[in-house]
């Protein structure tokens, strides 16, 4: 069923649009229209007033005509990250890449270009569905924040599928972790590094030692810490008197999160005090994990819309946050759905167009789950 001419071209046009974080407004103008085009009720809220971005998030409902079928979303975002602008897909064979100068764009235009060929392909066959609602978040890149200031009470699903990750199509996400963002500012006493160095307190020689005691990267499988950026210093002749670093910690299990996190502060305290320096930390809770259950009613469909296609699911973990995270906290449950995009936030990147056609095919076979009447409650 899928149109495979008409599915490249509306994801080479996607992605010939500008729409970096806070930017997505010529995107979400386009959709608007290409939406409401498939008779699709479309507004948009007022989360980019929220986060100073030039346009919010894009909630789009499809009125189905089998009522007793549960409603669901599918979700996928409108921001790419840089350099995203000016981007020339090109089709090389089976392959969709940039000319090299910018990534592409599929992560997640990809999600968004076979959301609008599924819609389509309802429409021009008359397929029997349920109230299929749909949402495009700006601002995801740059810390989910359109999801986090998405109003879900008008919603009425009760499950999402989340069109936003790597790896073969049939994976699904099932679980994610939390992150805490961290930012340590090590003061020390600034002096003149010729003349009187011993009166100084070097900012950057307690960063050094701090870091050297951290334990970085891969802690465990569930567990992962990172120092990101290191700031500070003004000129040579001067003894550096402040210093910043900014990092964070991630972990699909809560206590871990907050083990580690307590153990970096401590060792970035202890060793300001070592050296008579002074420590300010600060710590933001950025997203919090979900841990869905191969037995949750969501999973069980994505795996059964899987299976009906051919396909092998695979429940799979996440290193990385994403909408989901969102929504499961406020009440929807969600999965993530493989879309086959990969090396994104590259310029490397790339899709195969067979990936495009399974994604739309994907959501086709979900929603034909839903309706199919089958018991796949909890």
């Amino acid at each position: 069923m899928i149109n495979e001419k008409r599915l490249v071209e509306c994801f080479m046009k996607l992605v010939r649009i500008d729409s970096v974080s806070r930017e997505e407004r010529d995107l979400a103008d386009f959709l608007i229209e290409k939406l409401e085009g498939l008779g699709l009720e479309v507004i948009v809220d007022q989360a980019g007033e929220e986060i100073k971005a030039n346009t919010g998030n894009i909630i789009a409902r499809l009125n189905g005509n089998i009522k007793e079928a549960v409603p669901i979303m599918f979700a996928a975002h409108m921001d790419t990250v840089v350099p995203g602008k000016n981007i020339e897909p090109i089709l090389s064979g089976e392959k969709i890449v940039s000319n090299g100068k910018t990534i592409l764009g599929a992560d997640d235009k990809a999600g968004i270009a076979a959301l609008l060929e599924a819609l389509h392909l309802i429409k021009e066959n008359n397929i029997s569905c349920g109230d299929i609602e749909i949402v495009f978040t700006v601002c995801e890149e740059v810390g989910l924040l359109g999801a986090k200031n998405l109003n879900i009470s008008p919603l009425s699903s009760q499950m999402s599928f989340v069109l936003d990750s790597g790896g073969k199509v049939g994976q699904i996400i099932t679980t994610a972790p939390s992150q805490n963002s961290l930012e340590f500012i090590i003061y020390g006493k600034s002096a003149h590094a010729g003349a009187n160095p011993e009166e100084g307190i070097n900012a950057i020689q307690v960063t050094g030692f701090a870091l050297s005691r951290m334990k970085l990267g891969r802690i465990d499988e569930e567990t992962t810490a990172n120092i990101g950026i290191i700031s500070g210093g003004r000129a040579t002749n001067i003894v550096p008197d402040e210093v910043t670093l900014k990092g964070e910690v991630r972990s699909r299990n809560e206590e871990k999160l907050e083990k580690y996190t307590e153990q970096l502060k401590k060792i970035t305290e202890d060793t300001a005090q070592e050296f008579k320096a002074k420590a300010d930390i600060k710590i933001d809770r950025k997203y919090y994990c979900y841990n869905l259950s191969p037995q949750e009613r969501v999973v069980k469909i994505a795996v059964k819309a899987a299976e009906d296609m051919g396909l092998q699911p695979l429940l799979c973990p996440s290193g990385g946050g994403s909408d989901a995270n969102i929504f499961n906290k406020k009440g929807i449950p969600s999965v993530v759905l493989a879309i086959g995009m990969e090396k994104v936030h590259t310029i490397d990147e790339y899709i195969l167009v067979k990936n495009l056609k399974n994604t739309a095919e994907y959501i086709l076979s979900i929603i034909n789950t839903i309706t199919s009447g089958e018991n796949l409650n909890e």
